[in-house]
């Protein structure tokens, strides 16, 4: 099985780039350690810390969702409900609160779910946020639990992956292995670096 390390970035659409950096920059104070851009493309990313990062195109036209609470049923076509962003202590899962009420954002309240404690709120481009802060001796996974009454037959196999559900993966040629030149090459050449002119 591959090894995984975390979420490299998230990757979401905004149609305002200067709010998205004003929000997730100035006010969450989330470096911008990434951009790309040329006319009518944007590209830009923002570091949660030493490892994540969350990610914003922006498409001229793009409109900000409809707003939809966190963890509400929908019908129809989906594939997103939020974005959970981990914070360090109580201690600053209370200031990003302070921070988004003193903004006009309209945090939640802290939600106890047991093992987080939490803050909801939304920003410029309504994208649900979950601010949480694990409790110790709390974290699921150090000790995993399935408390679904009734699981589905896979839930139910347990934590760890099963084999034999899929195909293994076969041998690679060096053709399998080629990589392909794409967007953000340019982040290597200094000279494009508009910080350091």
């Amino acid at each position: 099985m591959p090894r995984y390390n975390g979420i490299n970035h998230l990757a979401m659409v905004t149609g305002d780039m200067d709010a998205t950096v004003r929000f997730w920059r100035d006010l969450l104070g989330m470096r911008l350690v990434a951009g790309l851009g040329r006319p009518g493309y944007r590209h830009y990313f923002f570091e949660i810390d030493g490892r994540d990062m969350i990610a914003f195109f922006e498409w001229p036209g793009a409109r900000p969702l409809e707003m939809k609470d966190h963890g509400v049923p929908v019908r129809g076509p989906a594939g997103f409900d939020h974005v959970a962003i981990g914070v360090a202590s109580e201690e600053d899962l209370h200031e990003v609160r302070a921070l988004l009420a003193a903004s006009g954002c309209e945090p939640s309240p802290v939600i106890d779910h047991g093992f987080i404690h939490s803050v909801y709120c939304f920003d410029p481009n309504m994208i649900p946020i979950e601010f949480s802060w694990a409790v110790p001796g709390a974290d699921p996974r150090a000790r995993p639990v399935m408390a679904d009454s009734a699981p589905g037959g896979p839930a139910a196999e347990g934590p760890d992956p099963q084999p034999g559900h899929w195909p293994p993966a076969g041998p690679q040629t060096e053709d399998d292995r080629e990589v392909y030149p794409g967007e953000g090459l340019e982040l290597l050449d200094p000279a494009r670096n508009a910080w350091r002119r």
